[in-house]
């Protein structure tokens, strides 16, 4: 793992050396002006840069700027810097806005960065009361705020997405892109704003990162390979999930995701395996939690083979995806839940190769002494146990 992110680290540092003397395209130049709608200055300019045979530079100075929708698309000649310095702001709710799945894209782009203290505000405060039944996709008309489709090599630093109307960020069919101290804000009754949402990628890493939001702070989706989230600290939030799993036909293996030395505030959920019950098959392998810290967080450790929200399934039938080489190790600090570690797994496909190891949890509030739980599996168990293991065990 230290092999690995110091490799991220170095992937880092070329990324940033390569634009030092890019050729800079400021989106003022274009026409771009604070308080006024930017949005075709921005794709003139993204246009204009994705042309030049060498490096260049997207500027967006201090400001706020406008912009209904913009998808940046590539391939670029070469490596391309997005700087944004500035705020780029989305149209609230009923103020020119169209819907549309997304707000700001980038797809197909080699050799991206995106960078410059700056912030996507997505206004999704006019969204999030949005009613609506649970028989559908609450938030299928709602933008998410930034979209990364088929990016590779790429870094994204030390932005800020703010308020997104849907998810903050999502990732699908990228490979080798670094998310290194970036910041999600939302507040905790944000709807669906899952903060950076991965599937069907390669090499995602999430580094020294803070997401605060109303639901999953990292999801993790069918298809995800080799995701690294280290130092991030999650809260307001769901918890870090991977999953659901098992709902759609020929979803793809989950393998080798790493989440370790993060932190939890608050939140809803610690770390977290969900799959459908009465699901179509599937697989989750090499999963592992390692030097978490818990404060205040409900359902600390949980696997829940048995996820069935709004009761819209049918619990008879088990799931039929697998899980296996599971790890959670050094798991500490406070839940707000007596239940704490909770490990549910399919009747039909029972988790193998589970381990459980130096989990120290407390709880103090009054339902209860702390407790587990064990479902359909048998977990190899090392080092500390608080709670003990299986307590409750089927």
């Amino acid at each position: 793992m230290g092999v690995r992110l110091n490799v991220a680290a170095m992937t880092l540092l070329v990324l940033f050396a390569s634009h030092a003397n890019a050729q800079v395209f400021d989106v003022t130049a274009n026409g771009a002006k604070p308080n006024a709608d930017s949005t075709q200055a921005l794709l003139t300019t993204w246009k204009e840069a994705c042309a030049s045979a060498t490096r260049s530079k997207i500027v967006v100075p201090k400001g706020v700027f406008k912009v209904t929708q913009a998808l940046f698309q590539g391939p670029c000649k070469a490596p391309i810097e997005f700087n944004l310095q500035g705020t780029l702001q989305a149209p609230p709710v009923g103020g020119g806005f169209k819907g549309g799945d997304t707000w700001i894209g980038f797809e197909h782009v080699d050799f991206l960065t995106v960078s410059g203290n700056g912030v996507f505000d997505g206004q999704g405060k006019s969204a999030w009361g949005k009613k609506c039944d649970h028989t559908e996709y609450c938030g299928k008309q709602l933008p998410i705020n930034l979209r990364f489709d088929f990016v590779t090599n790429s870094l994204v630093q030390d932005v800020t997405t703010l308020d997104s109307k849907q998810f903050h960020v999502n990732v699908l069919g990228c490979k080798n892109v670094t998310f290194h101290n970036f910041h999600v804000i939302a507040p905790e009754n944000s709807v669906n704003t899952d903060g950076i949402h991965i599937g069907r990628s390669t090499d995602i890493k999430i580094l020294n990162s803070i997401i605060q939001t109303g639901d999953d702070c990292v999801s993790i989706g069918d298809g995800s390979k080799q995701i690294y989230l280290t130092q991030v600290t999650c809260g307001p939030g769901h918890g870090f999930g991977i999953g659901s799993l098992g709902k759609y036909l020929n979803e793809l293996p989950v393998q080798g995701i790493f989440v370790t030395g993060c932190t939890l505030k608050n939140t809803l959920n610690g770390v977290r395996i969900k799959t459908w019950p009465n699901s179509y098959p599937g697989t989750a392998s090499d999963i592992h939690f390692a030097d978490i810290t818990m404060e205040n967080v409900g359902n600390p450790v949980l696997i829940d083979q048995e996820y069935c929200p709004w009761n819209q399934c049918n619990l008879k039938v088990p799931s039929k995806v697998k899980l296996s080489n599971i790890s959670f190790k050094k798991i500490h600090g406070t839940s707000s839940t007596p239940l704490a570690v909770n490990l549910v797994c399919s009747s039909g496909a029972p988790c193998q190769n589970v381990v459980i190891q130096d989990i120290n949890l407390k709880y103090s509030g009054s339902q209860g002494p702390i407790t587990s739980k064990c479902k359909n599996v048998k977990p190899t168990v090392g080092g500390v146990q608080n709670p003990a293991a299986c307590i409750t065990s089927a």
